[in-house]
């Protein structure tokens, strides 16, 4: 275990000859990975896949589920972002757009037929030009994210004064662990819930299915708040891969410090930067939680969602919205 210091814790058809060699950043991410999916589909996904001579140039994976009057394709569980991945090519930006563009196409052309298709993508996927072309509605949704490169003593005076103070104050009565276990993180979960009446909207088996892997695996791990008493108070669970680190779960007991989130999220995101990786918030669904990530002074990063609806399902989908509570956040502000 370990405390925190006052001022932080410790920390057209595309040229075979032009693909690029060099190993430059894709939007392959953690949420891309078949075990990561094999687990948060149980099993029900498949991937688009583009290839040049047997290279794989191109990829897209998508999960497929039918509900009793749909066939859709939206995002797994615990899965925040997914998208094309394409490998690069060299030469001019208008070269780079127009291999970008027929790639994606093809890739598009290979999704089934479904009710609703809808994917966020990855935040280094800037456009998504190709699925407007295609029919597909193209919005916007929103995260913070602090880049690898910046020191721990910047990142920490840009946090917003009042976060600063909450992550102080929790330092001094919460003491952090980062072996806590995928039982008792589980466990823990489990009790908050119940001690608020409600259900895990992520689905119990899947969850501990993914908690468990990604600890195994050690591309995660579950960080624990504990109290003098030696209490669990709080906990997060983060994942990563080789180039971003990401805040996944989180959940506490209802009279934990007000600042024991936050001096999670600290942890994690000194953690991150020790290991030269982008720290991403991942997302926003409400007004609070908006407010709340907004104080740790991060960069506000677009990721575009794609989205293309059946006529039925679209006029269902109205007529439900319609009588919809008038204060529902939309993330595409």
């Amino acid at each position: 275990m370990s405390t925190v210091k006052d001022w932080a814790p410790s920390v057209q058809q595309p040229d075979a000859a032009r693909i690029s060699q060099e190993p430059a950043p894709t939007a392959h991410s953690i949420f891309h990975e078949p075990w990561w999916l094999d687990i948060a589909t149980q099993g029900n996904w498949q991937r688009a896949v583009v290839k040049l001579n047997d290279k794989v140039i191109g990829e897209m994976p998508y999960a497929i589920r039918r509900t009793r009057l749909w066939r859709v394709s939206h995002l797994p569980p615990l899965t925040r972002t997914l998208g094309p991945v394409i490998a690069p090519v060299t030469g001019s930006a208008a070269r780079q757009q127009r291999h970008r563009l027929d790639v994606t196409a093809r890739l598009i052309d290979q999704l089934p037929e479904c009710d609703s298709f809808f994917q966020v993508l990855d935040p280094r996927v800037d456009d998504a030009l190709a699925f407007a072309l295609r029919g597909f509605s193209v919005s916007a949704r929103y995260t913070y994210r602090i880049a690898p490169d910046v020191p721990a003593e910047e990142a920490w005076a840009r946090l917003d004064s009042k976060t600063r103070n909450v992550i102080r104050s929790a330092s001094h009565e919460l003491t952090i662990d980062a072996d806590l276990t995928p039982e008792a993180f589980l466990a823990f979960y489990d009790a908050n819930l119940a001690a608020r009446s409600r259900t895990n909207a992520y689905g119990s088996t899947v969850m501990r299915e993914l908690v468990n892997a990604f600890v195994e695996r050690k591309t995660g791990m579950l960080l624990g708040a504990y109290a003098s008493n030696g209490q669990l108070v709080a906990a997060i669970g983060i994942v990563w891969d080789h180039q971003s680190m990401y805040y996944l779960l989180s959940s506490r007991t209802h009279d934990a410090h007000c600042g024991s989130i936050s001096l999670l999220l600290w942890t994690s995101i000194c953690r991150a930067l020790d290991r030269k990786l982008t720290f991403d918030f991942d997302g926003f669904s409400s007004p609070s939680t908006f407010n709340f990530l907004s104080g740790f002074g991060a960069t506000l990063t677009q990721r575009l969602g794609v989205e293309r609806l059946g006529t039925l399902y679209l006029l269902t989908r109205t007529v439900k919205r319609r009588f919809a509570p008038a204060h529902v956040f939309a993330p595409n502000l």
